[in-house]
């Protein structure tokens, strides 16, 4: 018998998706797909499992780390796994939340302390559609010391010219140093800013980007920079960015060309489908 036709063979994957995302919507499958009806929200699903198998794979994040996505059927809810290491997060481990945190169908699952992060940041900004929090280890020196991490290689422009850093003490005394309410959320969103990432002493980062590839990409060379960027203390004086590099790179970046060939490459290296 001869193969199936790739077309085929997509609409087949297409449906099945639509129906492995059917529990998580909280009503029955469509059988078309409508701009921003189960089919866009399976669509944005898949690409968050991935996203936490990316980061997982490529080291931004390990045991510990999140990554979310704003309802893209309704501004005031995001999705977020449950707490679940990244690297082994499933259709099934996704929650609906509303912007305080709140779980919208908990059914159980026991969801991350750190959520408010996530939903300060969209509260804050409407123009944000996806988060990042990670605690990886090349970013942490720039956190706890007076030297600034700046963007100082052409794929790290999209970190942006300023990363300020966040210090949950100034504001809120002595803690376990997580961001376990609204109001340390908020703190922290509003550190942000206008910015893409912000730094957290002695804790990690938080990046706020446009659309989950944007924040991997975001997220994964904020973590390559930080690298880039101790190596070259070691060796003598640094150069950075100058602004119109910075604006010119990010283009670049997130140029739909760029955006997804990193994240096909990106996908294949964790064992997930492109999406």
């Amino acid at each position: 018998m001869p193969p199936r036709h790739n077309h085929d063979r997509r609409a087949f994957v297409r449906a099945a998706a639509c129906l492995a995302v059917a529990p998580l919507l909280g009503r029955p499958h469509r059988a078309r797909a409508q701009p921003g009806g189960a089919a866009s929200l399976a669509t944005a699903l898949q690409r968050l499992v991935a996203a936490n198998r990316i980061l997982a794979h490529e080291n931004v994040v390990d045991a510990f780390g999140h990554v979310s996505i704003r309802d893209p059927e309704n501004p005031l809810r995001y999705y977020l796994a449950r707490s679940r290491s990244p690297e082994l997060i499933e259709l099934a481990d996704l929650m609906s939340f509303e912007l305080d945190g709140t779980p919208v169908d908990a059914r159980g699952r026991t969801p991350y302390g750190e959520r408010m992060i996530h939903g300060a940041i969209y509260e804050a900004r409407l123009d944000v559609h996806s988060v990042v929090h990670l605690h990886s280890y090349a970013v942490l020196p720039f956190t706890i010391s007076s030297v600034p991490l700046k963007p100082v290689i052409h794929t790290a422009g999209v970190l942006g010219a300023e990363i300020p850093v966040w210090d949950i003490r100034a504001e809120f005394g002595d803690t376990d140093m997580l961001v376990r309410n609204m109001a340390e959320g908020r703190s922290l969103a509003k550190a942000l800013g206008k910015n893409t990432c912000v730094l957290l002493r002695g804790h990690g980062a938080a990046v706020g980007a446009r659309n989950v590839k944007e924040a991997v990409l975001t997220a994964y060379y904020l973590q390559v920079n930080a690298q880039v960027q101790l190596q070259t203390l070691a060796l003598g004086t640094l150069k950075a960015l100058s602004p119109a590099e910075i604006a010119a790179t990010t283009a670049t970046q997130l140029s739909e060309l760029s955006l997804d060939r990193a994240w096909e490459y990106f996908c294949v290296r964790a064992g997930v489908e492109p999406h």
